[in-house]
């Protein structure tokens, strides 16, 4: 019975449904996390009558024919790159973009990884770094004595040195944008690199045309919805159920004919 390995794919495939569903709820506080959406397909269909089919000598065809199919599969695990909420920290490295964009962060093997996360430090040498200590390109550093610092809207990183009335301008921070967002690839620790799905990034300040504006003292949070992702999942729940209970009817059916003598 072709039923119950049909009901099997569509366990498999709610059981991976369930796991989106689950990491985008473990990240409902995670600093500028996407939540996923998994996405589906059926398998190949069992063409018993072919639609279309001649039925008589007369030139009659058959009109919709008999096809079942062998069950569903995984498509794809889709990245919802939509606006998160500011949340206000007064954490004078806390940055928030708000548009479009993402951080450039320098990996310790010299690549460069993207993220959202504005959620900065400073090293022991006055660099601007991520919370691992990866640098902030283009390499921004704090003289050591400054008063204070301030990110404007389009990147400029301007420090008050101690004794100066006027501000120093330190460095620039930079944005890049990719053609398609949904397909960089996440690494872990709020990076994502660089795929040919995504394309090749293109850098610009904030504020310029085709990128977002940035928010000192912000952090963008989580775009998770959690009332969304529970209703998800008791949907997803169901529809296991539903196709457990499918292979239960199966097994019912099966043993009723096994005892025919």
């Amino acid at each position: 019975m072709r039923s119950m390995d049909i009901a099997a794919t569509g366990m498999l495939a709610q059981q991976l449904n369930v796991e989106v569903i689950s990491n985008n709820i473990a990240n409902l506080n995670t600093t500028g996390f996407k939540r996923q959406r998994a996405e589906f397909q059926d398998l190949l269909y069992q063409n018993q009558r072919r639609p279309g089919a001649a039925s008589s000598d007369q030139g009659t065809v058959v009109p919709v024919g008999v096809q079942v199919g062998i069950g569903v599969k995984a498509a794809a695990v889709y990245r919802i790159t939509e606006q998160g909420n500011l949340l206000k920290t007064d954490n004078t490295l806390d940055v928030a973009i708000q548009g479009k964009g993402f951080f450039q962060v320098k990996q310790p093997d010299g690549t460069t990884a993207y993220t959202r996360a504005g959620s900065f430090q400073m090293s022991n040498t006055g660099e601007i770094v991520t919370a691992d200590g990866h640098t902030v390109n283009p390499g921004l550093t704090i003289p050591a004595d400054t008063v204070t610092v301030s990110v404007n809207a389009s990147g400029q990183v301007l420090a008050q040195i101690s004794g100066q009335t006027q501000t120093q301008t330190v460095g620039q921070l930079e944005l890049a944008t990719f053609p398609n967002e949904a397909g960089l690839l996440n690494i872990g620790n709020n990076l994502l690199v660089e795929t040919t799905a995504s394309g090749s990034p293109v850098q610009g300040a904030p504020a310029s045309i085709g990128f977002g504006t940035l928010q000192q003292g912000f952090l963008e949070t989580s775009n998770v919805n959690v009332v969304s992702e529970i209703t998800n999942l008791i949907t997803a729940q169901r529809a296991y159920e539903m196709n457990s209970k499918v292979i239960q009817v199966s097994d019912q059916m099966s043993s009723s004919l096994n005892s025919f003598r």
